[in-house]
């Protein structure tokens, strides 16, 4: 008898180049190339960032250069694709794993999407549109992106609970073909720098984003100032006010607060030292898929939290957290002033 043919797995991929979606990027395809049996196809911006032996790979470098020609590849571009793998193979494709969110249109008997996006979620303001137009403009764009064509999957792959309830709300995809799967966080491998302060730290770990939401937590340094004085405590802010047209107004609005310190970008080291430093961790963000700070924060200190009074931040925390309306500065400056008391 003859041997039978390898079944044919692709990993669609084609706008990941940094950060956390990269890092699981990585993950899937050093997994899949241990495996025998399968035929693996990758298609993604650049080969040299997720280079591993028995993958082959098809590089797409022009889909990162607008919305425009990342949606032709989805619908168009990826369904050529998918014939000529095919034809290539002498057999359908088995399965094809899309890890950005959008369900492209594709020739396979399985098809599955990896939904990392949580924008679609976001209560967005005027605000943001004056600030950073593209955030405002891709929630609304990316809720309505996440429908087209989901009912071709088998399956969705999520991080949280709570995202898959909102997504099968917002696209009538069943709630019990969405897979919940958690990140794995390893804080292994970095010694952390020595840092230390000579009184107690509020931190803030996040990049300079609009809904990042840096202003509650500007405003509430600002209103703890003025009740205990600025040689009580210290907030530690991993921007450098420089970034973009957010940062330049919080540094313009809340530059003058004596405690409040705008650290910048750390590298990984640094900031593990001042995740173990820290005597309290602060997250108001407005939406994340997972929250990572809190999750680093919780392995290498595991201390208190304040965190905003959200979905993910419940899921992403333990026991020692606190929550508060995620743009309430007066209620954050009242659980700071709490733990300043208990030191």
């Amino acid at each position: 008898m003859g041997q039978s043919l390898p079944r044919i797995i692709v990993v669609s991929a084609v706008n990941l180049r940094k950060g956390g979606t990269l890092t699981i990027l990585r993950e899937c395809l050093q997994y899949l190339s241990q495996q025998e049996g399968l035929k693996v196809y990758a298609l993604v911006h650049n080969k040299a960032l997720c280079d591993f032996p028995g993958i082959e790979y098809l590089e797409f470098p022009w889909t990162v250069k607008g919305w425009a020609r990342r949606l032709w590849c989805e619908y168009v571009t990826m369904h050529r694709v998918s014939l000529d793998i095919a034809r290539k193979e002498g057999q359908e494709i088995d399965t094809w794993l899309s890890l950005h969110d959008t369900t492209p249109r594709v020739k396979a008997r399985h098809q599955e999407v990896y939904c990392h996006t949580s924008f679609p979620f976001l209560k967005w303001r005027l605000r943001d549109l004056v600030m950073d137009p593209k955030i405002p403009l891709f929630a609304m764009f990316t809720r309505f992106a996440y429908r087209i064509g989901v009912r071709r999957n088998d399956c969705l792959i999520v991080q949280q609970e709570w995202f898959r309830d909102g997504l099968s709300r917002i696209t009538g995809f069943p709630k019990e073909r969405i897979r919940v799967i958690p990140p794995k966080v390893s804080v292994e491998g970095i010694t952390p720098e020595a840092v230390s302060s000579e009184v107690p730290m509020f931190l803030y770990v996040s990049t300079a984003d609009c809904h990042k939401n840096f202003e509650t937590l500007c405003e509430a340094a600002r209103l703890l100032e003025k009740e205990v004085g600025a040689s009580r405590f210290r907030v530690v802010l991993t921007i450098s006010g420089e970034e973009n047209r957010y940062a330049r107004w919080l540094k313009k609005r809340w530059g003058d607060v004596s405690s409040l310190h705008f650290a910048g970008y750390m590298p990984r080291e640094r900031l593990f030292g001042y995740y173990k430093a820290a005597a309290c961790f602060v997250f108001p963000s407005r939406v994340e898929t997972w929250g990572l700070p809190i999750t680093e924060y919780r392995l290498l200190n595991g201390g208190p939290m304040l965190l905003a009074d959200l979905p993910y931040a419940h899921e992403s925390s333990e026991e020692k957290a606190v929550f508060f309306p995620a743009t309430d500065a007066r209620r954050l400056k009242e659980l700071m002033y709490e733990s300043l008391a208990t030191r």
